[in-house]
């Protein structure tokens, strides 16, 4: 027996709200079509660079900033990573880069960096890490149906600023992983770093 639709067809929605919905971020990409899995990702790796400068960095910003709203950990935290990964590629950084699919998939990505991998970062609001996730998992499907890029697979991360989580959206199956794994900062820099470098310079895709 199907079951009626969670969405309200007469209303829109952007990408923060499915962040706010109360249900089950499962059932919320089945309305897409799309199913959720969690799982170990064994996500692409490269570390072309030394990362203690930026660890240091990073260290030095949690002492003078309190990270407790979302610009301090977006502009002590999040930034920094992006640009060291933007500089280095030499890639373009988008922020709050706007997208409209349709009435259900619109909204801006808080960071989109344009590379093969059309690799989308968003901060979790209220530092809110799953609900967060349901957000991204909602535009990597916008991704999809968004970008002309042909590659299998879309790669996105969720992170609150000291704690980063790695997804991906796998197009032909319709289905959005999400890595079990969670990463700090500033003590795993380099693991993050590795993975963003990894994805940004178009690595093997991830494993199934």
């Amino acid at each position: 027996m199907a079951r009626s639709p969670l969405l309200d067809p007469e209303e829109n929605y952007t990408f923060s709200k499915y962040a706010e919905l109360p249900f089950d971020p499962a059932d919320i990409l089945a309305e897409f079509g799309v199913s959720l899995k969690n799982t170990a990702l064994e996500l692409p790796q490269q570390l072309p660079i030394d990362p203690n400068p930026l660890k240091v960095e990073l260290q030095d910003n949690l002492t003078l900033v309190d990270p407790s709203s979302e610009i301090a950990r977006r502009e002590a935290l999040i930034f920094p990573v992006l640009r060291t990964v933007c500089k280095f590629i030499q890639a373009p950084l988008k922020i709050e880069y706007p997208v409209r699919v349709s009435s259900k998939l619109r909204g801006s990505f808080d960071y989109f960096l344009p590379t093969s991998q059309n690799l989308i970062v968003i901060e979790a609001k209220n530092a809110d890490l799953a609900k967060g996730f349901t957000q991204l998992a909602v535009e990597l499907i916008a991704l999809d149906q968004w970008t002309k890029a042909v590659t299998p697979v879309l790669y996105g991360a969720v992170t609150t600023g000291d704690t980063w989580k790695f997804g991906l959206f796998r197009r032909d199956a319709k289905e959005v992983q999400k890595d079990i794994n969670t990463y700090a900062i500033p003590n795993d820099v380099d693991r993050v770093l590795s993975i963003l470098f990894g994805i940004t310079l178009g690595l093997s895709d991830a494993t199934r």
